[in-house]
């Protein structure tokens, strides 16, 4: 009895046959609870969590990347709302990580992206204004410029710039538009119509240097209003390229460049820019321009994209006042061109003595 005894205790206390080992580690103690491979899910996903970080620190600040090499925070800038597209992806993969990581660091990205761009959602009122103008790049392959005029005429308003206006399409656009603007004057391939007298007409040499002569994109008139005298441009500066090497913006730069110190030089106080600038006012290969003209609260604007017709993704025709102010930013119906018209409404800034006369 006594050994079987002794054998039941052996085969009681054996470790691994007749008892379970203790846990080391009592569950009541666990932190996290892995998935199936093994790994928590605020583990994973680290990489798809930076990527939207980086994101985040682009949408905030486009001018920290450098235009040193293929003008690449030009580019940025150009298309930049559009780098928002990268949330609903960095979503999608981090739900397929099942990354917690992830999902919190999109927070970041869909926070900038809204206060910068959110506010061109929502509907703009148009409230008072003083005139409204259009600006429209009408192509100078457009197969029906009394068509393109009939449509602009519709918006009714104030001032009309065409860019790429041809001398065939010259006489055609000047008897669709004579009825509703008696005042016009053009320059080269660049033209103003206003229901305002126009003075003081003259071009602005915009042209590069490696551009050869005959190129005449820039024009300057005095308009006059019953508000007062007001200087309006109208420039079509060179377009760009992209390539293997980047963007090709080397000449609309340098177009830039004399466009903003004719703008500087500009002795009247209010100031209207009507053009094609071939890019946004966020690229800062405008700054020339730009800086000279007052900038506007553009979240508060649509996106009113313009080029190219067939499928905006850009606003690129640009309408800038100086002690004015541009409001209700918005594109027309396509006509026959490659651009969309953008039309605004402007409220001039003036005192009592710039009062309209009375009736």
């Amino acid at each position: 009895m006594a050994d079987d005894s002794a054998a039941t205790r052996t085969r009681t206390t054996a470790p691994g046959r007749w008892q379970r080992p203790l846990s080391r580690r009592p569950l009541s103690l666990r932190r996290r609870s892995p998935d199936a491979d093994g790994r928590s899910p605020w583990a994973r996903g680290r990489v798809l969590a930076a990527l939207a970080v980086l994101t985040a620190v682009l949408l905030a600040f486009p001018s920290a990347v450098p235009n040193t090499v293929g003008r690449l925070g030009s580019l940025l800038e150009t298309f930049l709302p559009w780098l928002g597209l990268a949330v609903p992806l960095l979503l999608v993969l981090a739900l397929l990580r099942r990354s917690a990581t992830a999902l919190v660091a999109l927070v970041l990205p869909v926070a900038v992206w809204g206060q910068s761009f959110g506010g061109r959602l929502l509907p703009e009122d148009r409230g008072a204004h003083d005139l409204t103008a259009v600006q429209h790049n009408v192509s100078d392959v457009n197969t029906d410029p009394t068509g393109t005029a009939t449509a602009l005429i519709a918006e009714a308003p104030d001032l009309v710039a065409l860019e790429e206006v041809t001398p065939a399409a010259l006489p055609t656009y000047e008897k669709a538009l004579a009825s509703e603007y008696p005042h016009h004057a053009v320059e080269g391939t660049v033209g103003l119509w206003s229901r305002h007298p126009l003075s003081d007409v003259r071009r602005v040499d915009i042209k590069p240097a490696a551009i050869e002569e005959g190129w005449s994109r820039g024009m300057r008139s005095t308009a006059r209003t019953p508000w007062g005298d007001m200087a309006v441009y109208v420039a079509h500066l060179p377009s760009v390229r992209l390539g293997p090497g980047g963007l090709g913006s080397g000449l609309r730069d340098e177009s830039a460049g004399l466009l903003g110190a004719a703008l500087a030089a500009e002795k009247l106080e209010r100031v209207i820019l009507l053009g094609d600038l071939n890019s946004t006012l966020d690229d800062r290969g405008l700054a020339p321009v730009t800086s000279r003209m007052d900038r506007t609260d553009s979240t508060r604007q649509g996106f009113a994209f313009s080029w190219p017709a067939s499928f905006p993704v850009s606003r690129i025709d640009q309408i800038l006042a100086r002690s004015a102010t541009v409001s209700h930013v918005r594109t027309l119906p396509a006509t026959g061109s490659d651009h969309l018209p953008v039309a605004v409404d402007i409220t001039l800034g003036r005192g009592s003595e710039d009062a309209p006369p009375s009736p």
